[in-house]
């Protein structure tokens, strides 16, 4: 056994790599006593489902990658199950890159991003499309699809992991931003009133 993300990224070569650098560590994710790292826990799905886009990696006919942002409200990334996780495909600029891309190669990457906490996970999987054609597309529930979607996309997890914090930097949203300045606001009054209540009492 070994864990998963590492039986897919450490290929022959990156192993090479690691030994070059001195990066030896990692080879204990490939050991025998190592396993997991496939299944959705419940902090990977509470996670997952509080994102509002990802990076979407795919990869072409020729062998070019390709990275795409997928955007929605929290929660358009659905977990399905612990092995499973799907959303809505919407109209995009009609080039269908990703779209032809995954019908060639079923292989995906994802990066999720929590700039204001500094996480991120990184999922690997499999896709299954389910075009608006299907007969399976009606029989989805109607909680995965929004009027206007023209399939669902569910990708079969193979591998997660969670990346190294250092270097993400710590950004917030617009709505974040406001919050976080009323809380300092808040704070600061609160100083104020207790130093002006403390020099009273002096």
């Amino acid at each position: 056994m070994a864990i998963a993300f590492a039986e897919i990224a450490f290929t022959p070569e990156v192993q090479r790599q690691q030994e070059k650098f001195g990066a030896t560590s990692y080879g204990r994710f490939l050991s025998a006593e190592s396993a997991g790292g496939d299944r959705l826990s419940l902090t990977e799905a509470t996670f997952i489902q509080a994102q509002e886009g990802f990076y979407q990696a795919s990869v072409s006919e020729t062998g070019w990658p390709y990275v795409q942002f997928r955007g929605g409200p929290a929660g358009f990334l659905k977990v399905l199950d612990d092995k499973t996780i799907a959303y809505a495909d919407l109209r995009g600029n009609r080039q269908y890159i990703s779209l032809g891309n995954l019908q060639g190669n079923d292989r995906i990457s994802l990066i999720l991003m929590d700039y204001v906490n500094a996480r991120r996970l990184k999922i690997w999987g499999r896709v299954e499309i389910v075009d608006r054609d299907s007969p399976l597309f009606n029989a989805l529930p109607a909680a995965l699809l929004p009027p206007r979607a023209e399939r669902l996309i569910k990708i079969h997890v193979e591998a997660f992991d969670w990346n190294c914090p250092q270097h993400i930097p710590r950004r917030f949203t617009e709505g974040e931003a406001v919050d976080r300045i009323a809380e300092l606001e808040a704070e600061n009054a609160a100083l104020r009133g207790a130093l002006r209540d403390g020099v009273a009492a002096g």
